[in-house]
């Protein structure tokens, strides 16, 4: 009975001293649609992306006070945030443009595009309960094949009267962030990128 006991007790030890659960996280974007066969719509390669290195971790990290950084151990990018950013800016560009050819650089073997879009992340400050701020420089480049040589005619600008000129913009975000909750954290960086997206689609519109 005492050993009963004694063993009882250990293992309660044990539970108690168990390493909290990890959570996981996305930021929020609607799906890419599945192109139709044989689609002559414009082809876009959006990446890659690249992150200031305290926030390119596996972890969230979060802005606190001082200018000091929080990093949330048990609370993770279910893949990398550089995969993250490039996928809901890629899936906010193909509603706003009502395309399906647009890809995640990250997650895409494609070669064959019309333009690639550059995403140099050079902030991205997160307060619970406060706001997210991000900033991001991109760059949209027609793809080497696009563009004209001297004598040749050009085939860029058959597709949303786009054209061979490499533009360059930046897109500062503020958005609110609702509680102290992770879900309303991620939900401003969403709708952040979704704001930056909307950005490089209307240049995309009006090149």
């Amino acid at each position: 009975m005492r050993l009963l006991l004694i063993s009882s007790i250990f293992i309660s030890l044990l539970l108690g001293c168990s390493s909290p659960k990890t959570n996981y996280y996305t930021l929020n974007s609607a799906p890419i649609p599945q192109p139709s066969m044989g689609s002559k719509e414009l082809r876009v390669m959006v990446g890659p992306v690249s992150l200031p290195a305290p926030i390119d971790q596996p972890q969230l990290v979060i802005q606190g006070k001082d200018n000091q950084i929080q990093v949330y151990e048990y609370h993770r990018w279910a893949g990398s945030l550089k995969s993250e950013v490039g996928r809901v800016i890629a899936a906010n560009i193909a509603r706003e443009l009502d395309l399906s050819n647009v890809w995640n650089f990250s997650q895409s073997t494609q070669t064959n595009y019309d333009y690639q879009i550059f995403i140099d992340v050079q902030t991205l400050d997160s307060k619970p309960a406060d706001s997210v701020v991000v900033d991001v420089l991109w760059t949209i480049k027609p793809a080497a094949s696009n563009v004209k040589a001297p004598g040749k005619t050009s085939n860029v600008g058959a597709h949303s009267g786009l054209n061979s000129q490499v533009l360059m913009g930046r897109s500062l975000v503020r958005e609110p962030v609702a509680s102290t909750e992770i879900e309303a954290l991620i939900d401003a960086q969403s709708r952040a990128f979704a704001q930056v997206s909307a950005e490089i689609s209307q240049s995309l519109r009006n090149k």
